[in-house]
């Protein structure tokens, strides 16, 4: 098994990436290179690859719900791909148990102590693929390393390598050996995308070329890794005006008062919002946050985080959209 040291080296990219990050123009260039990069391998997924990028500018972690077959399990690899990060896929069953994610001490004879080895989230990017396939036992392993990006081990808290995301896979419920994620799980992750099936011409040009799964090794990493966390940083300065802060209240508050919802959306989901609305603006080239920011975003922050109670139709897209119809823009 790796040590904890090289698990936790990241892929570096190539030399040739030089790029002033306090130069907005320049920085959206890069950023629309990652899109570029991605979408030589995810067809017809612009809008899905986008916010699944800004989940990670914003240090959030991403869960992409849908049926198998659809793109998930790529997307999650080509993100990390074009990002030049370590990644590791972890797939979840069953029978799994939380040391086959965090990792376990084995006692070594010659050296007479119990050493510890590194399970497979020690990497920057893991792909948790078919997450609510396994037991909540197995889930809660990942709800420290999702919140304060370390594990507690036999008593030893042990850092995990920055930057860290959990870009994580589910099917739907419905399918046979699924368990539900509690919501404290669902709650730690800033943003939930569906993939959807492709339109006419991404599904004939797929039809067409076959699985496109290999392209990922042709693909070079689009960004530095000092890139990335110097765009972190960024995210948190892009200015929030005075209504547009008021928005977001309004939408906190609708949900809390509607008869429609089951729940209000809590603080945490708030700050999601903020969070990825002012990923959302730098991304495209603006230090500050327009009202189109957050409304392509509220989708992916709250579809898991708001039900209806039944007033509204079935789905939570239909919930999302009343939100966005019921609350004026300032």
């Amino acid at each position: 098994m790796l040590s904890q040291e090289k698990l936790m080296m990241p892929v570096m990219p190539h030399s040739d990436l030089e790029v002033d990050v306090n130069s907005l123009p320049a920085l959206q260039a890069m950023v629309e290179q990652v899109v570029v990069q991605a979408k030589r391998v995810i067809l017809g997924k612009d809008q899905q690859i986008k916010l699944a990028l800004a989940g990670v500018l914003a240090r959030g972690h991403v869960l992409i719900e849908d049926l198998p077959g659809l793109g998930k399990t790529t997307l999650a690899q080509t993100l990390a791909q074009t990002l030049g990060l370590g990644f590791n896929r972890i797939q979840f069953t069953s029978d799994m148990l939380p040391a086959d994610i965090l990792g376990v001490s084995i006692y070594d004879r010659q050296a007479g102590r119990f050493t510890f080895h590194p399970g497979p989230i020690f990497h920057q990017v893991i792909l948790a693929d078919e997450i609510n396939r396994a037991t909540p036992k197995a889930q809660s392993a990942l709800l420290e390393a999702m919140e304060e990006r370390q594990i507690s081990v036999e008593g030893e808290t042990r850092p995990l390598p920055q930057p860290f995301f959990v870009i994580a896979t589910q099917n739907p419920h419905h399918l046979v050996g699924t368990f539900p994620l509690p919501e404290s799980q669902l709650d730690r992750f800033l943003l939930r995308l569906e993939m959807g099936y492709p339109d006419r011409q991404a599904e004939r040009t797929l039809l067409l070329s076959g699985e496109r799964r290999h392209l990922l090794s042709q693909i070079r990493p689009a960004m530095h890794l000092e890139h990335l966390l110097a765009i972190q940083q960024r995210v948190p300065e892009v200015h929030l005006s005075a209504p547009l802060l008021d928005y977001v209240q309004a939408l906190l508050d609708f949900t809390r008062q509607a008869p429609e919802y089951v729940h209000g959306l809590s603080p945490r989901a708030g700050l999601a919002l903020v969070r990825s609305a002012q990923a959302w603006a730098l991304m495209h080239g603006r230090d500050y946050v327009i009202p189109e920011d957050i409304q392509a975003v509220l989708a992916g922050v709250v579809m898991h985080r708001l039900q209806s109670n039944g007033a509204l139709d079935h789905t939570r897209f239909d919930a999302v959209q009343h939100l966005l119809e019921a609350v004026a823009v300032p």
